[in-house]
């Protein structure tokens, strides 16, 4: 039987045990600003303004430059 290997050399980068802590605050962040664009009388920005995955703690990928066998082992 064959060993599948990855396609792309990508190797995960991050010291970061959780996202709850980075979840925890853009969520209070965004509490904040809709209570103030209440109070404004504005309207809220999209939800999805808020708490963008790809600016996360753990949030961290590269490209190997020379990957080895080892490396593309699923």
């Amino acid at each position: 039987m064959s060993r599948s290997q990855k396609k792309t050399p990508i190797a995960a980068i991050t010291a970061a045990a959780s996202d709850k802590p980075f979840k925890v605050a853009e969520h209070r962040r965004e509490r904040r600003a809709v209570k103030a664009g209440i109070a404004n009388g504005q309207e809220p920005e999209h939800p999805k303004a808020y708490g963008n995955p790809w600016h996360g703690d753990k949030d961290g990928k590269a490209y190997m430059d020379q990957p080895q066998p080892r490396d593309l082992r699923k």
